[in-house]
């Protein structure tokens, strides 16, 4: 098998500028979910951040972080639990809402995904202004989980999104 360095990774995300709209940088990360050994490396170094934490459910944010999520859910022989936006799970939910630029959305989780203090990494792709993330953690924080750490492939350091997710430790692959 073919290795790929943190270096690799970096230059497996592409920037576009003025998307989606003018002003915004765009990270996309599909060059690295197509790229087998890059998938490969971003889903070990995942996993790498929750060795020795007892992790029992990995949540993984609609939609990167449902592909994100899932590969870790099965690499660490755990349940994976989908958060998703308001309208997309058929099962009793509890909803939370957070702010975007442009307005508000929200999304939402079984009630019974988790038991209570179960012990959750959660997943993204991408750490922005942390107001999805917040917003998840509020809901697995409801089901009474222990959100032992929030993990993204990329974060923009500049928009201190970190800040918003606090105390809970966020580990980011990638840093902008």
């Amino acid at each position: 098998m073919t290795t790929a360095s943190i270096e690799q990774l970096r230059a497996g995300i592409r920037s576009i500028p003025d998307f989606p709209r003018p002003g915004i940088l765009f990270r996309d990360i599909t060059p690295v979910l197509s790229d087998p050994v890059l998938f490969r490396l971003a889903i070990a170094k995942f996993v790498e951040e929750c060795a020795g934490k007892n992790i029992q459910k990995i949540a993984g944010v609609d939609a990167r972080g449902f592909i994100f999520g899932g590969a870790i859910a099965h690499e660490l022989n755990v349940g994976f639990i989908p958060i998703r936006k308001r309208g997309k799970l058929p099962f009793e939910t509890i909803v939370s809402s957070y702010d975007l630029e442009y307005g508000t959305a929200e999304i939402e989780i079984h009630s019974d995904a988790i038991k209570p203090g179960e012990r959750v990494t959660l997943i993204d792709d991408l750490l922005a202004t942390g107001g999805t993330a917040g917003a998840a953690i509020k809901l697995l924080n409801q089901l009474k989980a222990e959100v032992v750490q929030v993990q993204f492939l990329v974060e923009l350091e500049d928009l201190h999104g970190r800040d918003v997710l606090a105390p809970v430790p966020v580990l980011s692959i990638l840093k902008y």
